[in-house]
């Protein structure tokens, strides 16, 4: 699972996910939602 902080708005697995808001989702969709600008990896310290 990876944290992500969402750029926009979207349905995942019939939960919205809102832009600006920070989820954990699953590493395959994670990467493509990154790759596509969709959301942003969040790095914890």
């Amino acid at each position: 699972m990876v944290k992500v902080k969402m750029n926009v708005q979207t349905a995942y697995h019939g939960e919205l996910l809102r832009a600006g808001k920070v989820y954990e989702i699953d590493e395959k969709t994670a990467k493509r939602w990154i790759t596509s600008k969709i959301a942003e990896e969040v790095v914890e310290d």
